[in-house]
């Protein structure tokens, strides 16, 4: 009887076990579906038609871009269009802010996808002329964004804003480089899609 007793406490640990076991792997996978579903869930593909902006003008592609807006052949976008894309938020400490800040914007791999752009070369350029390099091979699926809110708030022009080039830096020592420092620009205005 004794045998018997501990097979079944064996056998309802196992179950037990079997259980939690296919619980976590749910929720991996609920997890990767929800993140894919924050890249892609409701926004455009790249081939549907771009529309034109409706509210202030904050980015415009130019360059080798197949999906354009403009009668110029460029893609203007404003805060509600960078938004339909996904919206990605983290926290995380910069070397120009006190602190660790909540910054959310939009992928740029999303923004890239969108208008169709696979490689070449990004020439990021801020309202003040100060430009950089993104090789289009170096954009990761969510690092970095370009981000429109800090702290909930929109940025000003004063707040290094509209837009700014963000990476989740305390995520990983890969973001903490001088190279990824000079990338991430702030007072974002404009990116031109080179070969």
């Amino acid at each position: 009887m004794m045998q018997n007793s501990g097979m079944m406490h064996s056998t309802k640990k196992n179950t037990l076990t079997d259980i939690f076991m296919i619980q976590t792997v749910l929720r991996h996978v609920f997890a990767v579906i929800a993140v894919i579903g924050l890249t892609l869930g409701g926004t455009a593909m790249a081939g549907d038609p771009l529309p034109a902006p409706s509210g202030d003008i904050l980015l415009t592609i130019s360059g080798n871009v197949s999906q354009t807006n403009t009668d110029e052949g460029t893609a203007e976008f404003d805060l509600g269009m960078l938004q339909n894309l996904g919206q990605v938020e983290f926290n995380t400490t910069t070397i120009w802010t006190d602190g660790v800040n909540t910054f959310a914007g939009v992928p740029l791999a999303a923004v890239l996808n969108r208008l169709g752009i696979t490689s070449g070369n990004l020439r990021a350029t801020a309202i003040n002329d100060y430009a950089i390099d993104l090789p289009v091979s170096e954009v990761g699926d969510q690092a970095p964004i370009i981000a429109y809110h800090l702290n909930g708030a929109p940025m000003s022009r004063r707040d290094k804003g509209p837009l700014w080039i963000v990476y989740p830096y305390d995520s990983d020592g890969k973001f903490r480089s001088e190279i990824i420092y000079s990338r991430s620009i702030w007072q974002l205005d404009r990116i031109v899609v080179e070969n």
